[in-house]
């Protein structure tokens, strides 16, 4: 996962090479949260134009696929959930919950599939059809604040399959935490700083994306890095680290 270690120090390092102004762990560590939600909400984004590429067949094959890198990217987020109860139709939401992949039935004898909608106009069509009423073997849900299920009896509890919001990872373990990364340093005196391993948090998002953080809370604080820059420094401290 990126490490805030690595994140904060290319930020602060990059931001006193340019004279661009001091960047301290509580000014850090208030945006830290907000740019990995940034950049996770950004790859859905990139995901639709990969589609339209691999749809032009533009889209490099195998390994070097983007639409691949992007499926195993987001695949760090995706959950299922235990069976969540459905009362007169009506089912809450995972608290965690971003975006929904799939949902279905759970408990009964088999558990089906549910289709799902955002649209109100529509459900009020298909529920009043003859022909696509819901029923628990083709049931139906609608996105709104809650999860509508229809038929709105029937179906006690339903599973979904989802992308999560991310959040942070223990940094010494790897196992994920509900607390937002935080960069914590010990102040030995003036601007030395000694970084605490036991009381930061890394981020959630893979390593990979350590530059694209270094510019996303760069740009939050008020500080414009060039694109070039961040990637050349964060390159070579990978490679000062494999040596």
């Amino acid at each position: 996962m990126a490490s805030v270690n690595e994140v904060y120090s290319a930020l602060k390092s990059l931001a006193n090479k340019d004279e661009r102004g001091f960047i301290t762990p509580k000014v850090f560590n208030t945006f830290t949260s907000i740019a990995q939600n940034k950049i996770f909400n950004d790859l859905f984004n990139e995901m639709s134009k990969a589609k339209t590429l691999r749809l032009r067949n533009v889209d490099a094959g195998g390994d070097k696929s983007y639409l691949k890198r992007l499926q195993e990217d987001l695949a760090y987020f995706s959950k299922t959930s235990g069976n969540i109860a459905v009362s007169t139709g009506v089912s809450s939401k995972p608290d965690d919950l971003a975006r929904i992949i799939s949902m279905k039935t759970s408990g009964l004898s088999t558990d089906v599939p549910i289709d799902i909608i955002y649209d109100e106009a529509k459900i009020d069509y298909i529920t009043a059809s003859n022909l696509s009423a819901p029923s628990t073997s083709s049931p139906v849900a609608l996105i709104s604040d809650d999860i509508n299920i229809f038929p709105t009896s029937g179906i006690a509890n339903i599973k979904v399959r989802y992308y999560k919001y991310p959040e942070g990872r223990n940094v010494s373990t790897g196992a994920r935490t509900s607390s937002s990364p935080k960069y914590n340093a010990q102040n030995l005196g003036g601007a030395t700083e000694v970084f605490q391993a036991s009381t930061s948090v890394d981020f959630e998002l893979p390593d990979h994306y350590v530059p694209h953080l270094v510019l996303e809370i760069g740009k939050m604080i008020g500080i414009n890095l060039r694109d070039q820059d961040v990637f050349a420094y964060t390159s070579g401290e990978e490679q000062k680290q494999k040596q």
